[in-house]
């Protein structure tokens, strides 16, 4: 990864927390997306354990500009000693635009790859059209409104990352109609092809259109029966 690209994640780390109304909330979502622990950060940050969980929890005011720039940088450079996974995934999707951006809460590339029983089972999701022996190598979770409403349909092929190979997952689905239109407009500007599985997460059941089209073809389909989004993300975070 260049130095550029890296420096470009790194800032858009220190200028996400800076702007949110937590910012320690935000920086445990970046520790947590970065799939690394408290205890390794702070080793790598050269500050104890303790103090990265009190900006967490809140319990210690705004951290200042110096410590959120070993914050980012910490978290690169594990990255980047672990193959880069989460920076190319970061990298690709930073030279979208803005909307697309928003659209996206989370994009990963796994280290091995993982059964799609295997990630379906680790979110508490039901596979309603697939064999469960598709071969994911990474996912993307959207918010699907942001995606069909915001976003031109010319790059949803962003939402690959660095592998085609991968679980797109759509948040608040109310119906199951948009994220089967996405996934349609995804398979225009690829040539035909498409996620290895959809999930959608939000709706207890599906649309009958949308899981036709999924057998029609060839989708995997799931559905996430998890409450929350933060619940979903947490346990993709897991795997």
């Amino acid at each position: 990864m260049s130095l550029e690209a890296w420096r470009e994640v790194a800032a858009r780390i220190v200028g996400d927390i800076v702007l949110s109304p937590s910012p320690g909330r935000a920086m445990r979502k970046w520790r947590e997306q970065f799939r690394v622990t408290q205890t390794e950060l702070a080793e790598a940050m050269g500050v104890s354990s303790s103090v990265l969980s009190d900006y967490e929890s809140g319990r210690r005011r705004f951290p200042g500009a110096r410590f959120l720039r070993k914050f980012a940088s910490a978290l690169v450079e594990i990255d980047e000693r672990r193959g880069g996974h989460t920076l190319r995934s970061l990298a690709l999707l930073m030279v979208g635009s803005p909307k697309l951006q928003e659209a996206v809460l989370d994009m990963r590339e796994f280290e091995e790859p993982v059964l799609s029983k295997d990630f379906c089972e680790a979110i508490a999701a039901d596979l309603l059209v697939g064999t469960g022996k598709e071969i994911l190598l990474g996912y993307t979770v959207v918010d699907s409104i942001k995606l069909v409403v915001d976003v031109p349909a010319l790059e949803y092929v962003r939402l690959y990352g660095a592998t085609t190979q991968r679980a797109a997952v759509f948040t608040r689905v109310a119906l199951g109609r948009s994220p089967m239109v996405a996934v349609k407009a995804i398979q225009a500007g690829m040539g035909g092809l498409r996620p290895a599985l959809v999930v959608m997460h939000g709706v207890k059941k599906p649309d009958r259109l949308a899981v036709e089209i999924a057998r029609r073809e060839g989708i995997p389909l799931a559905i996430c029966n998890l409450e929350s989004v933060d619940e979903l993300l947490k346990a993709l975070r897991s795997l």
